[in-house]
């Protein structure tokens, strides 16, 4: 059975423990007070609970405060998530909490999940979460229905670094739409050891390595990459979702100066349209 967000079945303390199976719970972005109360409910209802640990990540002051809130948990890594049979194996007698940083159902881990507790019969379930891509783009001041395609940039693991990623920037650009471009967590890509969320500078530096193998691979600079990398127009969002929550546009060259802060994303926006002008405009400088 597959039940999700408003389908899941409404909980409350004193119906006793919640059925066998898998339940995702979506955290919000950062800051638990954003948590639902139904995620609260039935993450305390669960007999097992697990962190997800690699695909997000909460801050430090508020995972020590998820104890208290939630009850214990164990964190589960990517070899855990990608491998259940651990969990699966629990939640086919019990109860089992993941949870998840956002909303669970954003990363393609967690929907192989779905497949494999439709495929063992294990009752699945998912309570979602405050995404912070969804804030991003609201906090941006631009027009949602003006994105493209998200994009992953991701760390170079040794001499391999795709130009896929500035490819799809540069297809949604000609196509005159936004892209919210995701900053990779693993330099290893392993999901195993503690996550080092990419920063703005190494982002910067990576786009500049894909547009140069772009150039040698295709022998020229695409037209619509001729404004110079560092100039081009960019709104670095920052710890979204938490007491430190940023956000402030400029030229790539110039947000990539930036320091500190946890998690980053960047939006590298397409040709102005209405009020998003001002919008970027009055964005600059802020943190």
């Amino acid at each position: 059975m597959l039940m999700t967000g408003r389908h899941a079945p409404r909980f409350t303390m004193t119906d006793g423990a919640l059925p066998a199976g898998l339940w995702l719970i979506g955290l919000g972005p950062g800051d638990l007070g954003l948590m639902t109360a139904d995620a609260i409910e039935h993450a305390r209802a669960c007999e097992h609970r697990f962190l997800e640990g690699y695909t997000a990540t909460l801050p430090a002051d508020q995972e020590n405060r998820l104890e208290s809130i939630i009850g214990p948990w164990q964190r589960a890594m990517r070899p855990q998530v990608e491998d259940p049979s651990e969990i699966l194996e629990l939640a086919r007698k019990s109860a089992v909490a993941l949870l998840v940083v956002g909303d669970p159902m954003q990363a393609t881990t967690h929907i192989d999940l779905e497949a494999h507790c439709a495929e063992q019969s294990i009752d699945f379930s998912v309570i979602p979460g405050l995404s912070a891509t969804s804030l991003a783009i609201s906090l941006s001041g631009l027009q949602s229905y003006r994105f493209g395609r998200q994009v992953t940039l991701p760390y170079a693991y040794g001499d391999y670094l795709p130009t896929s990623p500035l490819e799809l920037i540069d297809a949604n650009y000609c196509a005159n739409l936004h892209t919210l471009v995701l900053l990779d967590l693993d330099p290893t890509g392993m999901g195993v050891d503690q996550p080092q969320p990419m920063q703005p500078a190494k982002a910067a530096e990576i786009l500049a390595a894909m547009q140069h193998r772009l150039v040698e691979r295709e022998g020229k600079t695409r037209e619509s990459m001729s404004t110079p990398l560092a100039q081009w127009n960019t709104i670095l969002l920052s710890d979204l979702g938490t007491s430190d929550q940023s956000v402030v546009s400029g030229h790539l060259g110039d947000i990539a100066k930036v320091e500190g802060g946890r998690i980053h994303c960047l939006i590298l926006p397409a040709e102005f349209s209405g009020m998003e002008r001002e919008a970027y405009e009055r964005r600059k400088g802020q943190r």
